[in-house]
């Protein structure tokens, strides 16, 4: 049996690839890619704004308290009593309006602590708080 073959008589495959297909083929995706290539290069003419840039702003103070796993509380490195972090968030605050809370608890501790120490940092008026974490 012959494949695309159209003399039955002869019985030997046809050893020729009709390239007339491809062709065909290659010639439509030129026009095609002729046609949409203009397409992807247009440009939307846009009038862009001018703004005068402003200074940076530098970053906000950040105090580290950490709470080792028996509820040791730890201001920058400092050991400190849970009823100094009140008086020392407040004056924190009043030097500084953005300053940032970085909080460093260990994993055995309670979270009666943290909660604690959080409470006190927002009635103190901070407002920015970050958990320091350590990657697996």
């Amino acid at each position: 049996m012959a494949f695309g073959s159209f003399d039955r008589g002869t019985g030997t495959p046809m050893a020729e690839i009709n390239t007339t297909p491809l062709v065909d083929v290659m010639l439509v995706l030129l026009v095609v890619f002729i046609i949409t290539t203009p397409l992807l290069t247009q440009q939307v003419r846009v009038d862009l704004p001018q703004a005068a840039s402003s200074t940076a702003q530098p970053p906000a103070r950040q105090i580290r308290l950490a709470i080792d796993a028996k509820g040791q509380h730890y201001w920058d490195g400092q050991p400190v009593s849970r009823d100094e972090l009140g008086p020392r968030f407040a004056a924190a605050v009043s030097r500084e309006p953005n300053v940032e809370l970085a909080l460093q608890a260990d994993k055995a501790l309670r979270y009666d602590s943290v909660a604690q120490a959080l409470a006190t940092a927002q009635r103190s008026g901070i407002s920015r708080i970050g958990f320091v974490t350590t990657a697996p």
